[in-house]
């Protein structure tokens, strides 16, 4: 799938004084009295689409917006940043992560994208605490016993703090006297927390997460709370 964009990325407005700084405002009546609860709908009931009527964004989660169209208790969600229509997000991503969600109103791409036996994978970039060796990452590697059960084999890769990359608002707390390593990490499964539990099991709790990939479709250049098209 090509990641060239139809139309120019978009960014959030931002709401009245009355709110915090770090809060954007919802796109108005247009953009959020339509979302079904959650607007992340099951597979089976989003039947793949004509080629001319698709509809794939890309978006670039920040950290504490949830991933779904409403909420109840008036925290920031997709509605916020997001005023197409009929879109809907495959896969989830944790309120405390940050990075890549694809949104589509085609159900056999959502599917491709989120069920097991399609085998899809997701990389993220990890921020642990400490410094793992090479002998500490080889379990995540083979598979970890989680309380749910053996994990498929990862992708474990040390690598360098990407570039370019963002601040966290807020920032993440470290411990002065403890390093943190990056990793890059491709699973390709999708359980609850997984990636966060995978590293707490092995004695490096998760500082940060972002992801950076779905199968084929990556983040880019896109900064916290920018979407935009992409085509097929």
């Amino acid at each position: 799938m090509s990641s060239h964009p139809q139309e120019k990325r978009h960014f959030a407005p931002k709401k009245s004084a009355s709110t915090t700084a770090r809060k954007r405002s919802t796109t108005g009546p247009t953009a959020s009295n339509h979302r079904r609860s959650g607007r992340t709908s099951t597979n089976a009931s989003r039947p793949k689409v004509a080629l001319q009527d698709q509809k794939v964004v890309i978006f670039n989660k920040p950290f504490d917006v949830l991933s779904q169209f409403t909420d109840g208790d008036g925290r920031q969600t997709l509605a916020d940043f997001i005023p197409l229509k009929e879109v809907y997000a495959a896969g989830r991503l944790d309120r405390d992560s940050e990075g890549l969600m694809v949104l589509t109103n085609d159900g056999i791409l959502q599917a491709r994208l989120t069920q097991p036996q399609s085998k899809s994978p997701k990389t993220y970039w990890v921020q642990v605490e400490g410094a793992p060796t090479e002998a500490d990452l080889q379990p995540l590697r083979d598979g970890v016993e989680l309380k749910d059960g053996m994990t498929l084999p990862a992708q474990v890769v040390v690598m360098a703090e990407p570039e370019g990359l963002w601040e966290r608002n807020p920032p993440v707390r470290f411990r002065a006297a403890i390093p943190t390593t990056w990793l890059a990490i491709t699973i390709i499964e999708g359980r609850n927390r997984q990636v966060r539990r995978m590293t707490a099991h092995i004695g490096f709790p998760t500082l940060r997460l972002i992801r950076y990939s779905m199968g084929d479709i990556t983040l880019g250049d896109l900064q916290p709370g920018e979407w935009k098209q992409i085509r097929p």
